[in-house]
């Protein structure tokens, strides 16, 4: 996200957007190698708490607005046993009043049981998201993973059985070791199982966590030739497959994720949970990654912001800009300086856009702009460029 810390006027538009709400379930049973988000160890008293302190914090949501998507988010939610889900998910319906036209939750495959599924399904949940990363047994240890290969199948049956409208797989590549017949392999497997969603990561190296550590031994080494061939052969197999790209790591068969879809346009969303990040109200923030600090703040019924970023209409233009070239349909510039009119900014991209155009990075048509093949393949460069070019 464009998060420049300077003093910038608050936003203020007389049409009222999409909102989405986020819920962070901070509770993992093991930290992965490749995962650098915040999450604690489920302890009964820390479980409760959090419960309690989440009553709290949704009872604060106070916008008169339909929230029209929901996502929890982790940390494993799917960690949470059947009664703890269901608690969570009524103390949200009640304060939102309206069940989400989209809900989607995070689930490991060690923790799917068929309880949790059938309260999520009552509750009114739209798809389970499920992640996978890999079905080879040795690239599963590498990361880190709880699960094996046979849980995967397993979970994935009672996903199934339980009738959840969506359903999405995610799967890692470019991991340490893992050759292009694995790759190709993954895909079709994840296919042949019929999710009606498949998103695909390229494995990063956050800071603080293990394989980082690995990567600054010398042990590990980031090769993005390597990387782009990845890309490219999964791009090339989900098409043959039937599975439509339409953002850089995201493939539909008929389930597009809109609550994604409204945050690359920018639209605003409500973080609820420690580290739980928003955008609301002309401000960007987050909770604080730390369960008691947070709690103790919803216990008080007063919420803290950190990381606050004050919002104006350069800022939201350039990152509707930078997220909306990643998906495939592209942009409207028109729409967007009609959103978040900052001339200024606009002025400035135009000769970036063009050269973008000259490079055969981007497909202009009046107003409408989308990358072409060679342009997503340099899409984070493309994402710098434009910030580079409006600081």
């Amino acid at each position: 996200m464009h998060l420049q810390d300077k003093e910038l006027k608050m936003i203020d538009h007389p049409v009222k957007t999409e909102l989405g709400l986020y819920c962070h379930v901070p509770f993992c049973a093991s930290t992965c190698d490749f995962c650098a988000f915040y999450q604690e160890k489920p302890r009964r008293g820390d479980l409760d708490r959090y419960l309690s302190a989440m009553d709290a914090e949704f009872a604060l949501i106070s916008d008169d607005r339909t929230v029209d998507t929901v996502f929890w988010g982790g940390g494993t939610p799917g960690l949470l046993s059947a009664k703890d889900l269901e608690r969570l998910g009524r103390s949200m319906l009640e304060c939102l009043g309206n069940a989400p036209a989209e809900w989607t939750i995070e689930m490991a495959p060690s923790t799917v049981k068929a309880d949790k599924l059938a309260v999520l399904r009552d509750l009114g949940v739209t798809r389970i998201s499920m992640g996978v990363q890999s079905f080879d047994e040795k690239l599963l240890e590498s990361l880190g993973r709880l699960h094996r290969p046979n849980q995967i199948y397993k979970a994935w049956e009672l996903v199934q059985a339980a009738g959840f409208p969506q359903t999405n797989l995610d799967l890692m590549f470019a991991i340490p070791n893992q050759s292009m017949e694995q790759w190709e392999a993954a895909i079709r497997e994840a296919a042949r199982l019929g999710p009606t969603h498949l998103s695909t990561y390229c494995l990063t190296f956050e800071e603080d966590t293990a394989l980082y550590v690995k990567l600054s031994e010398g042990k590990l080494k980031i090769d993005e030739e390597r990387e782009l061939l990845f890309y490219e052969r999964g791009w090339e197999l989900l098409a043959e497959l039937g599975y439509a790209q339409y953002e850089i790591s995201n493939f539909s068969r008929g389930g597009e994720c809109i609550h994604n879809v409204n945050t690359w346009r920018m639209t605003e969303w409500i973080g609820c949970g420690p580290s739980a990040a928003s955008q609301y109200q002309g401000e960007r923030y987050q909770r604080p990654s730390n369960l008691n600090e947070w709690a103790t703040a919803m216990e008080s019924r007063q919420p803290p912001k950190t990381e606050m970023v004050s919002l104006d209409d350069s800022i939201l233009m350039a990152d509707a800009i930078i997220f909306g070239l990643r998906m495939n349909a592209g942009i409207d510039l028109a729409d967007i300086a009609l959103r978040f009119p900052a001339p200024r900014v606009m002025a400035m991209l135009e000769p970036l856009l063009a050269r973008f155009e000259a490079e055969a990075l981007l497909i202009r048509d009046g107003a409408h702009a989308r990358l072409t093949h060679k342009g997503r393949l340099v899409c984070d460069a493309i994402g710098s460029a434009v910030l580079e070019a409006v600081v």
